[in-house]
Parts: structure tokens; sequence; C-alpha cells
């Protein structure tokens, strides 16, 4: 089977190029997966400002799936710059669904938690058949793009070939990402004796790329990617209570000060809850942020030696 990933440089694309290029046997859900061929898309062949990017991608590579990893992330830049989030999260989505549908290609749409509006109180986590309301630019754009996409697979009578995976609070592999900046944090406030102050009343589900990109290749290969997914690690904390585990697990000593969202102004606005029920059901997110550690200790280790 012929895959295309796009914004394959991005932290869930790189991920999942390393999962569809595993040996078989490397997926817990896919012993013998059929990938032959994966082509990877990012700037400047693939380039979300560019609408006719996808049409030829699409002619020149024919995937039979395409995993749409490639998106614009900046959740307070598209608060600011709310006609760019609709270009490039909504109509670059809508522009790919036409390619997909062209060429009688599977569609693997990745989306977020933040089409939620996070006013749940009842404690437990969003499922697909949950009322949607997103309250922010980037969670507007991303939930057009799913009903762009939506719409073009049903139209065509082929809304079995697309998927959609929502996804929440991702990390992995270690660099621009939570865990990196709380690290980084901690050693500025170890030096300089400010505190560490961080969100306590933003509770969401932190998700390993890796187990996310292993988790969709396991869908692809037992036929299972298909309507609207949840796929995140198990368990829910607040963004405070994170960073308290990561300096625990990272052994380092500096403490956690609880702040409201309030007092850190943003040009956006994040759910307070955003927490999603798992479709697939992944390590606890505790777990997963060992692996994690481990992996962030080996990339710094060249460069402390």
């Amino acid at each position: 089977m012929r895959v295309a990933i796009t914004g394959a440089r991005g932290r869930l694309g790189r991920a999942l190029v390393e999962a569809f290029s595993a040996p078989p046997g490397d997926h817990a859900e896919a012993p013998e997966h059929p990938w032959e061929v994966v082509s990877t898309w990012s700037r400047p062949d693939y380039d979300l400002d560019d609408l006719k990017a996808a049409d030829r991608l699409v002619r020149r590579d024919r995937p039979e799936v395409i995993v749409h990893a490639a998106a614009w992330t900046d959740v307070d830049g598209c608060a600011r710059h709310p006609d760019l989030a609709k270009r490039r999260n909504t109509d670059a989505t809508e522009a790919l669904a036409r390619a997909c549908l062209g060429a009688g290609s599977r569609l693997v749409l990745i989306s977020t938690n933040e089409v939620f509006d996070g006013r749940r109180a009842d404690g437990r986590g969003y499922t697909p058949d949950d009322r949607v309301g997103p309250l922010n630019a980037y969670g507007d754009s991303k939930l057009a793009g799913e009903r762009a996409a939506r719409d073009a697979f049903n139209r065509a009578s082929h809304r079995e070939q697309l998927a959609i995976i929502r996804t929440a609070w991702l990390y992995g592999p270690p660099g621009d990402d939570f865990p990196t900046k709380i690290l980084a944090a901690a050693e500025r406030a170890s030096r300089t004796h400010e505190p560490l102050r961080v969100v306590s009343d933003e509770i969401g589900s932190p998700t390993f790329a890796p187990d996310l990109a292993r988790a969709i290749a396991g869908l692809l290969a037992n036929g299972r990617a298909s309507g609207v997914l949840h796929v995140v690690n198990a368990g829910a904390v607040s963004r405070a209570d994170w960073a308290r585990e990561i300096l625990r697990q990272a052994g380092v000593d500096e403490d956690v000060e609880d702040i409201a969202s309030r007092a850190w102004p943003r040009a956006s606005t994040p759910p307070a809850w955003a927490v999603l029920a798992s479709d697939v059901p992944l390590r606890p997110w505790s777990v997963a942020l060992a692996e994690y550690l481990a992996t962030f200790r080996q990339a710094a280790a060249p460069a402390a030696g």
C-alpha cells in the first residue's frame, strides 16, 4: 500500500514516517503491515498556502492513503490571523480531499480536541458523538476542515474512505513541545530564583506522538480507519501537574506554582477541559512520558559530551 504523509517534517509527521517505515511486526495492532512506499510531503513541495499542491503531488505519487498531519497549529497565531488559519487548516484540507477523491485515495485527517468548548463538567472525556463548539480560531478552522472533507467524501458516496482522528496535547519527539519548555523553564527558574508558574485550570490528555502514529498505522492496517475517532494516551492531567510529573521523572528538584489561566493572557482562548475519550486503548500518559524523557536524555548526551 502506497502511503503519503503531509507535514512529514513536523512533530507528528516525523513519528508517522517512522511508524510507517518500521519493519513488519513492529506494530502491536498490525503485525503484518502492508506499506510498500512512504511518500513524505513537506515544504516547499507541499505548502498549505499553495492550494494546487495537493492535486499535483497526488498525481505524481498516486498514494492509496494520505495521512494529513500538516496544519497551522500556532493557536495564538490563528487567533491573530483567522483568515490565514482558514486558508491553511480549512481550504488546504478541502483541496486535499478533492485531490484524494479524484485519485481514489483514502484520507486520514488529523484534528484536535479544540473543536470542543471545554465546558464539560462531568469528568468524562469527549467522544466523537459529543457536540462540537470551538472557542478559538484554530478550533474553528480545524472543525471547518473536518466538515469540508466530510462533505466532499459524502457527496462522492465514499464516506468510508475518510477517517478524522482527533488528538490532544501532542508532544515528542523532543523539541519545541511542552516537556522541553518545562525543562528549560525549570533550569531558568533555578538560575534566576524566579518561580516556575504553570496553569492549573486547563486539563487535558497528553499524547506522545509516536504512540499516536503507531495507532494510526494499526488502524489503517486493520481496516478500522473510518469515521471520527479519538486517539490519546490514557488519563488526564492539568498542565501544572503534568509539569510536576515531567520534573519528577527527570529528577529535577524545582517547585511548580499553580496559576489560573486568566493570569496568563493569550490571544486565543483554550478549552479548560481538553480531555478526549480514546477509541484506541493506549498506555497511560505518564508511562509514555518516561519513554519521551529517555529519548530526551539520549538526544542531549552527545551535546553534553
